[in-house]
């Protein structure tokens, strides 16, 4: 079973630590991005989010977002699932939204990537 507790390191460098996780399912921790839109230096920021509880021999399923409050003014939602390997190794796959705030309706179209 894939415990989502801990240290995980993204294909980009990216950090994700989650260190609170609940019974119910919940969790949080924090996130250190590699990468900004403004390509300046990324500082840390919270995480929040949710594990689906399925039993012990499931592969779970899972949502957070990210506030870039600190450097951005974006905030990113991450849905995937964990799963573990014949060796034992843990793995996210995740996808991602992220959303900038923009000045304007006329500018929302470019607002989501």
């Amino acid at each position: 079973q894939c415990q989502l507790n801990g240290l995980w390191r993204n294909d980009q460098g990216s950090l994700m630590e989650i260190s609170v996780s609940r019974d119910n399912g919940d969790f949080q921790g924090q996130y250190l991005t590699r990468v900004t839109l403004s390509g300046g230096c990324a500082q840390i920021s919270p995480l929040k989010g949710a594990q689906q509880q399925l039993g012990e021999e499931a592969w779970p399923t899972f949502a957070f977002h990210v506030r870039w409050d600190k450097f951005s003014n974006a905030t990113t939602a991450f849905v995937g699932q964990c799963f573990v390997d014949a060796g034992g190794k843990e793995t996210l796959t995740t996808m991602w939204l992220l959303r900038e705030a923009v000045r304007s309706l006329e500018e929302d179209w470019k607002a989501t990537r």
